[in-house]
């Protein structure tokens, strides 16, 4: 059992919203009563500054006001034995699926754009702790794959998983919700260990690109292949490799905005 136990306002309210919305069950004494713990407590909240006594096999945790998440995610951690394995598994897209699991329990989930997933990954493991964390990518949408995979950090252990069938079937009001679900199926998969996926853009991709640049762009310009190529990379977005061939024709350079070719 979690308790509570802070003459902190911020705290409490934070860490007895976070405990509800989680649908863990808990409770609370007061801290200027100096209330006996009762029986069957593991694991003690407190404020960030407040003295603590606890016999084992009670442990503590000090919750700052500003962040309740990782207090209740370090009690629930204590709850299951403490020191449980990590595991981040990731549906790469444009807008990645990201779980986070402890134990096997999924004590996080998010819908993040690609540019910001390996931070998300990198600021998770961070809080988690726990021995040897592992981040597992599907293997599909390999241009944001790889994008991600070059981007964490170099100590992060990640493998690259097979996805097939991972993403699930969505039933009435789960719209939106498969990329996180197929990123829990990955997470419970084991992969092959890389160190980076190297990738070149297809014709397809880079086609896809080129459609795409016609679209933004007010006078229908056609991005040339060497951009639409780093584009795809992820080494520009599309409004700065327009900018750039804009900047390329001014200056002299064969504008070919129509797309023709001619």
């Amino acid at each position: 059992m979690i308790v509570v136990r802070t003459d902190d306002f911020e705290v409490y309210h934070g860490v007895v919203t976070e405990l509800r919305e989680r649908g863990v069950s808990f409770t609370t004494l007061d801290a200027a009563a100096d209330e006996q713990l009762p029986e069957g407590t593991e694991a003690l909240i407190v404020g960030p500054d407040e003295e603590v006594s606890v016999e084992d096999p009670v442990e503590f945790v000090r919750a700052d006001p500003d962040d309740p998440r990782a207090a209740v995610d370090h009690a629930l951690r204590l709850l299951r034995g403490g020191g449980e394995r990590t595991v981040v598994g990731v549906d790469p897209g444009e807008r990645p699926g990201v779980a986070v699991l402890s134990s096997g329990t999924v004590v996080a989930a998010f819908a993040v754009p690609v540019d910001d997933a390996a931070d998300v990954v990198a600021e998770e493991l961070a809080e988690a702790g726990g021995p040897d964390p592992v981040v597992r990518v599907g293997d599909g949408a390999r241009l944001q794959g790889s994008r991600i995979i070059d981007a964490l950090p170099d100590d992060v252990r990640v493998e690259l998983v097979d996805e097939t069938g991972t993403t699930p079937y969505l039933g009435q009001g789960a719209r939106g919700m498969g990329d996180v679900l197929a990123a829990v199926n990955i997470a419970h998969i084991e992969g092959e260990p890389v160190d980076s996926r190297d990738v070149e853009p297809t014709a397809g991709e880079i086609r896809v690109v080129k459609t795409r640049s016609r679209e933004v762009s007010p006078e229908n310009r056609e991005l040339p292949d060497d951009l639409a190529r780093r584009v795809a990379l992820g080494e520009l977005d599309v409004e700065a490799a327009l900018a750039e061939h804009r900047e390329g024709t001014a200056s002299g350079g064969t504008d070919d905005a129509d797309g023709d070719g001619d």
